[in-house]
């Protein structure tokens, strides 16, 4: 079963094969592929199966600002209807974030290091303006 923390459940959308390192990105592909097979994923509080192979992940708490994280974990999870120990799928989650505003989305990942790397992710897949339907084909003369 895979542990993902709160705010992984939204910026794991995003993924595009960059990261820290050769190592941290094999972790997150791996975890991916798991993921989008159908495994189970536990929700955890703190460090997960994502931050095992973060260089800021020291002694199980993020270097940078283990508060602030904790505190996106907190809004993510409100926000998509999840809680700490549930157990769902990835295909849940990803309905989920597809259907958060654009504007509550910016907001969450402003000053994000990876900020600008998940732009062209959300602008291209998630909010792509709906095409136009063809109008319905006139019955021809046959009155098919």
């Amino acid at each position: 079963m895979l542990k993902f923390r709160g705010h992984h459940f939204i910026c794991l959308n995003f993924f595009l094969g960059e990261g820290y390192s050769k190592d941290f990105v094999d972790n997150l592909n791996r975890l991916m592929e798991r993921a989008n097979a159908g495994e189970e994923i536990k929700i955890v509080e703190g460090a997960d199966d994502v931050c095992g192979f973060c260089p800021s992940l020291i002694n199980g708490l993020c270097r940078h600002d283990e508060e602030e994280i904790r505190k996106a974990d907190r809004i993510a999870l409100k926000k998509l209807g999840f809680a700490v120990g549930e157990k769902i799928k990835w295909e849940e989650s990803r309905r989920r974030v597809k259907e958060i505003s654009r504007d509550w989305l910016y907001a969450f990942c402003e000053g994000c290091y990876w900020e600008q790397l998940c732009e062209m992710v959300k602008t291209s897949f998630f909010w792509t303006e709906p095409k136009e339907e063809s109008p319905p084909l006139a019955p021809d003369s046959t009155g098919g």
